[in-house]
């Protein structure tokens, strides 16, 4: 096999690091050939705040997707996320000179350049410039318009900045490990790649990848990506909620919250209750069902309704007919999708990867998502060969 067809894809997550190697198919499907995962330590909310126990995680992952997939890790596509992620859409333009007709692909890029030509934190950097849609001559709807004849050019796209510096450490964490780093990808893009099919991008649709730190969503409207973000809550939110609020461990609580609970009231039968077992350093106890129901559910209606007010305050949610999916470690939460219509007003689908083959562990399960859609988007990457985000911004890297 090539060394060239073979991709990994690594997430540093909040409560797991996750390295997925794979290859892709020219249907457009994805071969898992293994899958390397460690607890994470070092890391915050989606984001590294103890560098060398972090980057030691980070190896051990690595090392186990070696050992699983028979092959010699060289380099890696690497998700991102954190709150300090923000997001926006801006139009480009650039007029053809006069003695030119026929639109190039240098004309693409001055469009881009151009879309990006506004403010943004000193601190920040560029992380995506997603074209929507391209206008010739007012012509709207235009798909590809090189070799095209017009006069003036426009361009939709929607721009994803961060702090250089956080992002900066990620690309650190991972060469520290003696991996190269191919290039970065915003952990709500990877995930919609292998849960969102072309009818959904078509209908319109939002995905939730809700994880153990963070919540990352990407909207589709009108056949492009309109809105993205990320919500400094997660599942672990929720387990230390529980913790605190039935005054019990955090490993007890974790446990109780994926065994027991349920995000939806109304659901447990008046006075049932759940008897904790005794262990070490803990004496049993019982906790009521509905109580536990209850926290669940605080909290991630709480989490939900941000999602929606941020979610309409760029798109209305009717131009989302393929609904609302959800994926990522919190997705299988009980009661989450009926939790989820009754806020969204929408239809509801928790999933996974698809379009995937290889171990059925791997992609059966919502937490990979993000990983293994960092396979998918960097064989599309790969075929389009953009400059990729870490040459762009730190060359010095490479050296």
């Amino acid at each position: 096999m090539a060394r060239e067809q073979l991709l990994v894809g690594l997430e540093i997550g909040t409560s797991k690091i996750c390295a997925v190697v794979g290859e892709g198919r020219p249907d457009g499907s994805i071969r898992i050939l293994g899958v390397g995962q460690t607890p994470s330590r070092g890391v915050r909310k989606g984001e590294i705040v103890d560098f060398p126990t972090a980057t030691q995680c980070v190896q051990d992952a690595l090392a186990e997707a070696e050992e699983k997939s028979d092959v010699e890790i060289q380099s890696v596509w690497a998700a991102v996320t954190g709150s300090h992620l923000q997001s926006f859409n801006s139009r480009g333009a650039t007029v053809l000179p006069d003695d030119r007709e026929e639109i190039t692909h240098e004309d693409l890029r001055d469009v881009e350049v151009n879309a990006k030509e506004v403010h943004i934190p000193e601190s920040n950097s560029f992380l995506h410039t997603i074209i929507q849609k391209y206008y010739v001559d007012g012509q709207e709807g235009v798909v590809s318009p090189v070799e095209m004849l017009g006069n003036r050019l426009e361009g939709d796209f929607h721009i994803i900045h961060g702090v250089t510096t956080r992002i900066q450490n990620t690309i650190r964490c991972i060469k520290e490990a003696r991996v190269e780093v191919e290039d970065i990808v915003f952990n709500g893009l990877a995930s919609a790649e292998v849960v969102l099919d072309q009818n959904h991008r078509n209908l319109g649709a939002l995905v939730l990848d809700i994880g153990g730190g963070v919540t990352d969503y990407l909207v589709y409207a009108d056949g492009s990506i309109r809105a993205t973000g990320v919500l400094a809550v997660g599942g672990d939110h929720v387990t230390n909620d529980i913790s605190m609020g039935l005054r019990i461990p955090i490993t007890r609580a974790e446990k109780l919250k994926i065994e027991e609970g349920n995000a939806l009231l109304g659901t447990a039968i008046s006075g049932e209750s759940i008897t904790l077992k005794n262990d070490t350093g803990f004496s049993g106890r019982e906790i009521e069902r509905e109580m536990l129901n209850t926290i669940i559910h605080a909290r991630m209606r709480e989490l939900l309704e941000y999602v929606r007010r941020q979610v309409e305050s760029r798109v209305r949610l009717e131009m989302l007919g393929g609904g609302v999916i959800i994926t990522g470690g919190c997705s299988e939460l009980k009661g989450l999708r009926a939790l989820a219509e009754e806020i969204f007003e929408l239809p509801v689908q928790v999933t996974r990867a698809h379009d995937v083959s290889g171990p059925t562990s791997a992609f059966e399960n919502p937490e990979y998502s993000t990983a293994i859609g960092l396979v998918k988007y960097a064989c599309a990457a790969q075929q389009a060969s953009p400059e990729s985000w870490v040459a762009r911004i730190f060359p010095w890297l490479r050296r």
